[in-house]
């Protein structure tokens, strides 16, 4: 069975394409991102204390991308993280890797539709949260989101429906299959 890493920034409809896949493939899925969210309860700190934390101590978040890491191993899963497919890569694990871009106007407008609050106050809680892991990731591990190069699939969201983009993973996922 496949392996399909799905990645993107906050508000670009990864969950809702995870989703997706899940259901028409049968394919499990597993969000990285519950796993950094149930760290942060468990320790009793927010997301925003709980990144910072992670800024002081590289130990954290190489805990949390050793269990991704072995989740890619075991594969037959659909695995949504900013690193996934950056793992898979560097880990050399056989996945389909998907990039989800989306135009930063429109991802601050789904993240209030989805978590409420105003524009202004999300666009500067996301814009610390995306700083400082992009600043993690590159310190920690030389990665830098914005190399597209490890992907077999960017789509943009902006404008393209989530059933539009489950089609192109689809299609690229056939293809892949028939030429292995």
């Amino acid at each position: 069975m496949t392996t399909i890493t799905v990645g993107g920034l906050p508000g670009t409809g990864t969950s809702t394409l995870c989703k997706l896949l899940a259901e028409r493939t049968q394919i499990p899925y597993i969000y990285a991102g519950a796993l950094f969210r149930e760290e942060a309860r468990r320790r009793g700190m927010t997301l925003a204390e709980f990144g910072a934390l992670c800024q002081r101590d590289p130990t954290i978040d190489q805990a949390l991308d050793d269990r991704q890491i072995g989740l890619l191993k075991r594969g037959a899963i659909i695995l949504e993280g900013r690193l996934s497919g950056w793992l898979a890569n560097r880990h050399k694990v056989d996945a389909l890797k998907v990039w989800i871009t989306c135009d930063n106007k429109e991802r601050i407008r789904r993240i209030v539709q989805r978590d409420g609050g105003n524009a202004d106050d999300q666009l500067k809680a996301t814009e610390a949260r995306e700083a400082s892991e992009a600043d993690r990731y590159l310190r920690y591990y030389g990665a830098d989101l914005n190399d597209m190069s490890r992907y077999d699939l960017v789509l943009d969201s902006t404008q393209t429906a989530p059933e539009v983009l489950l089609e192109n993973v689809l299609a690229a996922l056939a293809t892949r299959k028939a030429t292995a």
